[in-house]
Order: structure tokens, then sequence, then C-alpha cells
């Protein structure tokens, strides 16, 4: 709440919201008196005094404690009657990230996401843009025997992701590319084949589903991000290895939009010269 209030309707606010609160749990004057260390006449007073003074700081915050409510919401500083814990435990949840191919969880955010345009900061290179053959490579060494099954079985979800009415822009730093393209770092061992072939397959889905997929390289040691998805206005997710941690409240969402947009606006590598970008590094891989 930003509106400035007199002095005197904010303490018959107060009063108003401080009874609201123990009417809705239920707590009687004794028993607040009795949680917040003071006589049960003092409890009556803040319920029915007048004039514009309002209890001390002590008083209000053990007030909010005690009902589980927020010190803000009694003073009327806020619109939101929970406390800073409820309203962080509302806004993050915690998922476990497992090391599979388009998880049920992320799944169902992309669903829920259908329309709005989606913004993804991945950890490599993105699963929905990768051959099957450098899935393989990547995903066998975890997943064993059941890799082939889970490759087949996630053909359906990134063809889903692929085809939503969302637009995808995804950010990556330009040392992600260059080590695939030079089997360096995460890529080391990637046989030249798998990866002319990888660059194949990228050129041709940016060619089909630009400008509804727009890939951007930006210089990391300028700009930094950790791997994140932007869901429209409704979460961002971050990804930290095991878990997943998912935002939903508007102003870190807002946060993390902008921080991203710098990286589209400082890209070193536009979406338009992207393509180009590939096909000089395809360029420099021995055959």
């Amino acid at each position: 709440m930003t509106d400035k209030i007199d002095k005197r309707d904010r303490a018959a606010q107060f009063r108003l919201r401080l009874a609201r609160a123990m009417e809705e749990r239920q707590v009687s004057q004794s028993a607040l008196a009795r949680n917040i260390g003071v006589d049960r006449s003092t409890v009556s007073q803040l319920l029915t005094g007048e004039g514009a003074r309002l209890p001390n700081a002590h008083v209000v915050g053990s007030c909010a404690s005690a009902l589980g409510v927020s010190a803000d919401w009694l003073l009327s500083l806020s619109d939101r009657p929970e406390s800073a814990a409820e309203l962080l435990a509302s806004s993050l949840s915690m998922t476990k990230a497992p090391r599979a191919l388009v998880d049920e969880r992320i799944f169902e955010w992309h669903k829920e996401a259908a329309g709005y345009k989606v913004r993804y900061v991945p950890a490599t290179l993105p699963d929905m843009l990768k051959s099957r053959a450098v899935l393989e490579w990547e995903y066998a060494p975890h997943l064993g025997r059941t890799a082939d099954q889970a490759i087949g079985a996630s053909a359906d979800r990134l063809t889903w992701m692929r085809s939503a009415q969302s637009d995808y822009e995804i950010a990556m730093p330009l040392f992600e590319v260059d080590s695939f393209a030079r089997a360096t770092g995460y890529y080391e061992g990637l046989c030249p084949k798998i990866r002319l072939d990888q660059i194949d397959h990228l050129l041709e889905v940016c060619e089909q589903l630009y400008p509804r997929l727009r890939i951007y390289l930006f210089d990391a040691k300028r700009l930094y991000s950790a791997p994140v998805t932007i869901f429209g206005p409704l979460l961002c997710v971050f990804y930290a290895g095991s878990h997943y941690m998912a935002f939903r409240d508007r102003d870190r969402i807002e946060t993390f939009t902008r921080h991203f947009d710098t990286l589209v606006r400082e890209a070193d590598v536009t979406a338009r010269d992207f393509p180009e970008h590939l096909r000089q590094l395809q360029a420099a891989i021995p055959a």
C-alpha cells in the first residue's frame, strides 16, 4: 500500500485489523494478552481506544507474531495479511530435478505457459534442440539401458514444446556453442560427425521456427546468468543441479525478466546472426 493515510485513520484501521485477525483465528483478548505479555486491559484498549495514537513497535510486532499476520498489514502498510514467511513459502517452491529428459514438472510448466513468451538460459545446449545422437551421448552414461527408452518417450513432449503457441527466446554464453563445436570442456570426446550433424539440426530448427524461436549468444566475461527459465508472467525457475527453485511472485519475475532482457539486448550474436555464427563454427570442424 503506497497511499498516505492520516494518523487517525491509520490508528482506526489498526484497531479494525487487529479485531479481524483475532476473530478469524478465534483468539480471545485474554489469550492474546497472555501471548504478548500484557494485561487484558491493554488489549482492550488496543481494540477500543480512540485518537491517532498507535501502540509501540514491540506491541505491534508481538500482536502480529501471535496472530500469524504481518505487522505491515496491521499498520496498513500492506494489503497482504500474510507474514513474510508465509509470503515466501507461497511464492517459492523447491522441486527435485532428476537427471532425465523433460521431466514431468518441466513439461507441466511449459503447458501452463502455453501462449506466453518463454525466456530460457540453459545449463548446456537446450535439450529440446539437441539431436538424438547428442542426447544418447549425454544421457546414456546416467540412464544406462533406459536411455534409448527415455529419449523415445520424451520425443512427443519435445515436439509439443517446439510446436506450442509460445515464443521462445534462448540466451546462451558464447563459450557454450564454441565449446560444443570444438569438443572441449563439457563436450570433450564428442566425435566430429555428431557435432556436424547437431549443427545441421540446429540450423534446420532455427530456419523452421524463426522468429518464434530466437537464440542469442552473450559474452560471459561481461555478463553472467545462472540457468533460468521465465514462463511469461507466471513464474521463473532456476536450475540448481539437484533441484529447481520456482518463484511465482510478480516482483521477482519482473526482476529476472529484466535480467534476461539485458542478456538479449547486449548479446554479441543476435538471433539473426546466430545461423551464420553456427556455419562459421561448423566450417572449422574436421569432417
